[in-house]
């Protein structure tokens, strides 16, 4: 027997049913925000995430599945969904357009790292990213959408933001930071010490219980910020708060992807384990101009389905379509008719053999059926069908053209 690779699972049964519900009720309040839906490779060439996502980043360094093609292209499996839909939309010059441009996108990512609870080396994420709006507001509306597709989930959770700064406030702030972690790099992990020459703000992200610590003590971005972007953020809190949106300022937050600046939050769970972000994102203006496009404000986020899933509380199962079946063996053939008919307006199960009664009506309990029709030797004589509802339990017998 074939197993599936390590970090990779197929997805069957009732936990298809629960990605399926996520994925269809983000998508339609995303649309319901003005979002259109957009699909993008698989397969990158890897130059992409390592302008965007950030050399330094542990994504970039140790987790891509990047590998040669038979053309000699360096080529990577995405590992996030925000890179490609940027580089598609300076691709297609929507760059260029006046108009401002919302997506939504949903499938696969692949990250080679320990797979655990709620982590998987191939999973998948729902996402939003909006171009052309620069205001804090439309910041305030993502955060807004999210908590609104937890909501309608059934999902708890709890909401950590921070201001990342812009290209103002951040190269003084670097230099405070990289003064302290110089007096203090003997005591934080290789991985950190690598990071205050190359991307010091990195250290911030890092999951060391001592690094953590010790950096309870370091310089605040947010204690630094540009008067632009400080009135920013503060719109943004004044905004939550009128909305109700209970959050906390996590000043060491700054995501695990190079491209953020201002407005960063994450969405985080108590169920799921020491894995407790279930959705983040925030504003990065700066990403479209990077990958060649023209300067262009955008902010974003992604949910981690795979996540969610343990936490999604699925709506009550409803009796739902149509159940088919013979109890004469002279009869089968006639339901194909009447199942091509009917499947034109609802679900049918079409059982093949016959049947005795009992096993019919077993069969459409498994399937969930709201009706049950069955044709028998009588029926078969003269053009009708047994309907029951099984809500209801109202039973009748009617011509073939009138149930």
């Amino acid at each position: 027997m074939i197993n599936p690779l390590r970090g990779m699972k197929d997805l069957t049964f009732e936990e298809s049913e629960r990605f399926t519900h996520i994925v269809e009720t983000a998508t339609t309040i995303a649309k319901h925000y003005g979002y259109g839906y957009i699909e993008t490779p698989i397969l990158e060439e890897t130059a992409l995430f390592k302008r965007s996502v950030g050399d330094s980043s542990d994504i970039v360094s140790k987790e891509m599945y990047q590998f040669e093609d038979k053309g000699g292209n360096d080529v990577c499996m995405r590992p996030e969904g925000t890179a490609g839909v940027v580089r598609s939309f300076v691709h297609a010059k929507l760059d260029r357009q006046p108009m401002k441009q919302k997506f939504y996108y949903y499938g696969p990512m692949f990250r080679y790292e320990r797979p655990q609870k709620g982590r998987l080396r191939e999973f998948h994420q729902f996402g939003c990213e909006s171009f052309g709006e620069a205001s804090v507001y439309e910041d305030f509306t993502i955060i807004t959408m999210i908590s609104q597709i937890f909501e309608a989930l059934g999902i708890g959770f709890d909401l950590q933001i921070n201001s990342l700064g812009c290209t103002t406030c951040m190269p003084p702030y670097k230099q405070n930071l990289v003064s302290f972690l110089t007096d203090t790099k003997e005591e934080l992990c290789e991985d950190c010490n690598r990071r205050i020459g190359s991307n010091p703000i990195r250290v911030l992200d890092c999951k060391n219980k001592t690094c953590q610590s010790l950096l309870v003590n370091s310089p605040k971005l947010i204690e630094n910020l540009c008067d632009a972007c400080d009135a920013d953020f503060k719109q943004l809190t004044k905004l939550l708060d009128n909305a109700s949106i209970t959050y906390e300022v996590d000043t060491n937050l700054v995501r695990g992807l190079d491209y953020y600046n201002k407005t960063a939050f994450e969405f985080v769970s108590n169920d799921i384990g020491s894995q407790s972000a279930i959705a983040g994102g925030g504003r990065y203006d700066k990403l479209v101009e990077f990958l060649d496009g023209k300067p262009t404000p955008a902010v974003g986020f992604a949910i981690g389905i795979e996540r969610i899933m343990e936490l999604v509380k699925m709506p009550e199962l409803t009796r739902e379509g149509i159940y088919l079946g013979a109890m004469t063996e002279e009869a089968v053939e006639k339901l194909f008719a009447i199942a091509t008919d009917k499947r034109k307006e609802t679900k049918v199960t079409l059982e093949y053999s016959s049947k005795g009664f009992k096993s019919h009506m077993k069969g459409a309990d498994k399937v969930n059926a709201r009706y049950v029709v069955l044709i028998g030797e009588d029926e078969l004589a003269n053009g009708t069908v047994w309907v029951k509802d099984l809500e209801s339990k109202e039973e009748k017998t009617v011509l073939v053209g009138e149930f």
